[in-house]
């Protein structure tokens, strides 16, 4: 019986795409900015290739790689999560959602503040959500007023504090502005709810109860296929949010990245779902939204570190892909998502080794491997690369 096991490393681009300039992303590299900037010690992922990827400017190249290696272009309009992974499960975003870097307009917030019986919101600026804790956050527990900001992302992000607003009830407040936004034709991707704990604007902290209320005007992604064809999919992490629930059979959110690593293990160990679907969100919400180099070189090499258990548990029949959904890198000024192609690393117990699959078109042509492998139906989008990993 084979398995597959995409694990999700949020944010881990290698490299700007040709289109950078028009994100304002030219010079992202997420790898190499982090490898020239920090101390970094991948072994595990060298192995598989890494380092090997075309473009990456990094000495350490891997003479004989146990793995398959390569990267893939974005084709969807947009550098966040959603579209990320909508593309990696084969679904492009054609069409973009809109950001809104000037705030919200009045008109929209008064409404959500009247549906969810709020007396408002606060801030409403394009920034950093932690920074802008600091700056609004007193004011929110005092006025009971949430605070709603964005990012270069079509992102609605609410941040409150627990005490003030359960996180049910933020959730409630979330899902509000969710289908206030989609019933008034805003095409906001994703709406964000951000609880925060803490005393004063100095210690103010944002928790893992955060939750994504995506758009649900996506297209057939891989997960539908394998539920339409009785497959079984296994969400760990925000895959269930990003998919809006669809196309999964079982899910369970986590703690952070080092609790997601040991639920993947602990699936690989003990479940035959068809498809084990990870995302380690740290390295983003942690690490490159707050240019904290370092840290995201100690999240990498935490991960690495857990690789080779993650290898072991794979069964004989089984495979292995790492990827991203995007670039975050730590070390240029802006903190938000860059627009960066993904790396793919294939590993299998029975598949082929050092191979190079090259520059590939769009993240879709993973969803389409999968697919192949399981002689299911393409979906729009995608080109095979079976052929090379397959003995």
């Amino acid at each position: 019986m084979r398995r597959i096991n995409i694990i999700v490393l949020d944010s881990f681009g290698v490299g700007e795409l040709p289109d950078a300039i028009d994100y304002n992303d030219v010079g992202s590299n997420t790898l190499e900015n982090i490898y020239k900037n920090s101390r970094l010690h991948l072994p595990n992922m060298k192995k598989l290739g890494l380092y090997n990827i075309d473009g990456l400017n990094i000495p350490e190249r891997e003479e004989s790689c146990i793995g398959c290696y390569g990267k893939a272009k974005e084709l969807s309009k947009g550098k966040n999560s959603p579209v990320g992974h909508w593309e990696i499960c084969g679904y492009v975003k054609e069409v973009a959602f809109s950001t809104f870097p000037e705030g919200f307009p009045k008109k929209l917030l008064d409404l959500i503040s009247e549906k969810a019986n709020i007396p408002g919101f606060i801030c409403n600026e394009k920034g950093s959500g932690t920074e802008l804790l600091k700056k609004y956050g007193e004011e929110s527990v005092k006025t009971k007023k949430p605070i709603v900001y964005t990012s270069a992302d079509s992102v609605f992000q609410i941040a409150a504090h627990e005490e003030v607003y359960s996180v049910e009830d933020l959730y409630k407040i979330c899902k509000i502005a969710r289908t206030v936004i989609d019933e008034n034709n805003y095409n906001i991707g994703t709406v964000i709810a951000r609880p925060f704990v803490g005393t004063c604007n100095e210690d103010y902290v944002r928790t893992y109860n955060r939750r994504d209320f995506e758009a649900s005007t996506f297209g057939t992604t891989l997960l539908d296929r394998f539920i339409e064809n009785g497959k079984t999919v296994y969400a760990i992490g925000k895959i269930e949010d990003l998919f809006v629930g669809r196309g999964i059979t079982k899910a369970i959110h986590t703690q952070g990245n080092t609790d997601g690593i040991e639920k993947n293990i602990e699936a690989l160990k003990n479940t035959n779902y068809d498809l084990v679907f990870t995302n380690l969100v740290d390295f983003d919400m942690l690490y490159g939204h707050r240019n904290n180099v370092d840290g995201y070189a100690r999240a990498l090499e935490e991960f690495d570190a857990k690789l080779p258990e993650i290898m072991e548990n794979l069964r004989k029949e089984d495979i292995l892909i790492i990827t991203a959904d995007h670039g975050c890198d730590p070390v240029t000024p802006s903190t938000d998502h860059s627009r960066e192609y993904i790396p793919i690393l294939v590993y299998g117990k029975n598949l082929e080794q050092n191979v190079n699959l090259g520059i590939r078109e769009t993240y879709a042509d993973i969803a389409a491997t999968i697919l192949d492998i399981y002689n299911l139906e393409n979906l729009k989008y995608g080109k095979s690369f079976k052929e090379q990993i397959i003995k």
